[in-house]
């Protein structure tokens, strides 16, 4: 699997993310996979806000969230089936604004597979809008999928042996997930300067659809759901 980040100039509030995705991958290979980083697709949708204090991020971090609880440095929220920090507002490279996640993922990978497919007369396209993320005691970032389409999110192995011959019960690889991290090894967190990042040579299966909800998993099945006695009932819950 290669992955490779593209450097790209600032992107600008408000401006045309398929426009500007266009002009620094001018083409795409065939069975490839896209990477935007969520900021972009954040800040193409005007989903900023000014920041006015800590009181008002605060009410800003509850009300783009399902549930949150406030950490020694930052607020840990559930956010479209996800526990993220401060709801993935972000200050960093905001030049002065926060700016939130985008409104839906799921459904601007849609769109921006059907558009990039069509521009570069591809067969096969994986679309995969990420963020960053903290795993329970591990120290830095990882990358998330907030939203992806052309690929399938989960590798499962349940039902299947193992080289002893032993039945696997509860075994499924994250592949969207794992796509996203290492995209996120590469594309960086500081002034790199680059939101976007292509992958060749993945191990997924592409497809047309994609199940919505399905790197989502039942708090009450979580294997850190005892950590979590405060979540609300409905908390990760498939739908």
């Amino acid at each position: 699997m290669i992955v490779k980040a593209i450097r790209t100039r600032i992107f600008l509030e408000g401006e045309n993310l398929v426009r500007f995705i266009t002009k620094y991958v001018p083409k795409l290979p065939d069975r490839s996979i896209l990477v935007v980083t969520s900021k972009i697709v954040a800040l193409a949708e005007k989903r900023t806000a000014k920041y006015e204090g800590r009181a008002a991020k605060e009410k800003l971090i509850r009300a783009e969230s399902e549930w949150a609880i406030r950490t020694k440095y930052v607020f840990a929220t559930l956010k479209d089936g996800a526990l993220v920090a401060s709801a993935g507002i972000d200050e960093s490279n905001a030049n002065g604004k926060l700016i939130m996640l985008p409104k839906d993922s799921m459904r601007t990978a849609q769109y921006l597979r059907r558009r990039l497919m069509k521009a570069h007369r591809l067969n096969k396209l994986g679309i995969l809008i990420t963020d960053s993320r903290v795993a329970p005691l591990r120290t830095g970032v990882l990358g998330i999928a907030m939203g992806y389409a052309g690929f399938g999110a989960l590798r499962d192995y349940r039902g299947t042996k193992d080289i002893f011959g032993r039945k696997l019960k509860y075994t499924q690889t994250n592949v969207a997930d794992g796509l996203a991290t290492a995209a996120t090894l590469v594309m960086g967190e500081g002034k790199e300067q680059t939101p976007i990042a292509v992958i060749k040579n993945a191990p997924v299966q592409f497809k047309n659809k994609v199940m919505k909800h399905e790197l989502r998993i039942d708090v009450r099945d979580d294997m850190y759901g005892p950590l979590f006695k405060s979540f609300p009932t409905r908390a990760g819950r498939k739908s």
